[in-house]
């Protein structure tokens, strides 16, 4: 097995633009050409997350894909935090975005494509239960509470309550880690263990290691020219007069690219658990990794943070919840629940425009 020469080209393409983006004025053509870059990224990025996944095998594979990108978009978001009081708001709103596009965007597109291409596809129940349950809990404890408490004014934690809610998210996180990779691996592994890629020769160690540092190079250029086309989104959002909740979509859009298109491309060859892995495992890792790190960076350095949601999210969410409860609990799917999620992820992208 070798490592096609596409998959280290487009990352080094993706580079450079990002290395003269950074160097000179972004204008209209830098940035169409940038925007090619971030999707040649993407995909290269996703080539050497399967060589590795299928290196190291289920639940790992995704894990570092999902992990690798989470904490990129952390350092996105801390770094956005520090420009100003005005990004008191970004946190929340890029992991709920992100909690939106993964449990309705990504999970709709892939029951829905892996439903018209083979009818009903099997996944396993207590894996992907397991994987909402936390992930309800650390949406209620992060994003739905600050609505509520008393302690402090507007829709914030004191900082007690801030260090309790980044305590909680890391210990529910590690407890998951911990299920899905050592306890209970076996929730989390295809259900037909059977399938094309199993058979398939085991990429080498060098080739391995390879794609390994490929993928982490691969994903800051995604992110970094994400931040470079952001700034220019930013100022087109402006200029239309759109809320600024929508940067937090846009950020999270363009950070979730390459898990998206990897959970389509898994749904698509039959294989839904690897999906909801990379689905339900990015909204949990966006909460347990980047809580702990907003809260501590506003405690120590004093910037503002929001993190509860107004009553319009809030119901969203509960929807959202509801719905990807009733999609989890018998096993297999069709075209009807990823409909479904398509539309509230529709509803959820036309009240940020038209709130």
């Amino acid at each position: 097995m070798k490592m096609p020469f596409w998959s280290w080209l487009l990352p080094a393409a993706a580079v450079a633009l990002l290395a003269v983006a950074l160097l000179v004025h972004v204008g209209s053509i830098l940035a169409y050409l940038c925007i090619a870059a971030l999707i040649g990224a993407v995909i290269s990025a996703v080539h050497h997350a399967e060589v590795i996944a299928h290196k190291l095998g289920e639940p790992f594979g995704t894990l570092v894909l999902t992990v690798s990108i989470t904490i990129i978009e952390v350092g996105l978001i801390v770094m956005l935090m520090l420009t100003g009081p005005d990004k008191a708001a970004l946190p929340r709103d890029t992991i709920f975005s992100a909690i939106m596009i993964t449990c309705n965007a990504v999970v709709g597109l892939c029951l829905l494509i892996g439903g018209l291409r083979h009818r009903e596809q099997a996944f396993h129940v207590l894996g992907a239960n397991s994987a909402l349950a936390v992930l309800i809990a650390l949406s209620t404890l992060s994003l739905v509470l600050p609505t509520f408490t008393s302690s402090s004014a507007g829709p914030t934690y004191t900082t007690s309550q801030l260090l309790f809610a980044a305590l909680t998210s890391m210990v529910l996180w590690g407890a998951f880690l911990f299920v899905q990779t050592v306890r209970h691996r076996d929730y989390f592994l295809p259900v037909d263990a059977a399938d094309a890629d199993s058979h398939a020769p085991l990429p080498s160690k060098p080739l391995a290691w390879a794609s390994f540092a490929l993928l982490f190079v691969t994903l800051a250029a995604v992110v970094g020219l994400a931040k470079v086309i952001g700034h220019s989104i930013e100022t087109a959002l402006s200029a239309i007069g759109a809320p600024d909740k929508v940067l937090g979509i846009v950020i999270a859009v363009l950070v979730l690219m390459p898990e998206t298109w990897a959970a389509v491309r898994a749904a698509y060859a039959n294989r839904l658990q690897a999906s909801f892995n990379l689905a339900l495992g990015s909204a949990l890792s966006s909460i347990g990794l980047t809580i702990p790190t907003v809260a501590v960076t506003s405690i120590v350095l004093g910037r503002p943070l929001e993190l509860g949601l107004e009553p319009k999210d809030l119901v969203l969410l509960v929807l959202t919840f509801l719905v990807a409860s009733s999609t989890l609990g018998s096993g297999r799917t069709h075209v009807l629940p990823g409909a479904v999620h398509l539309v509230i992820f529709a509803a959820f992208l036309f009240l940020a425009f038209v709130p």
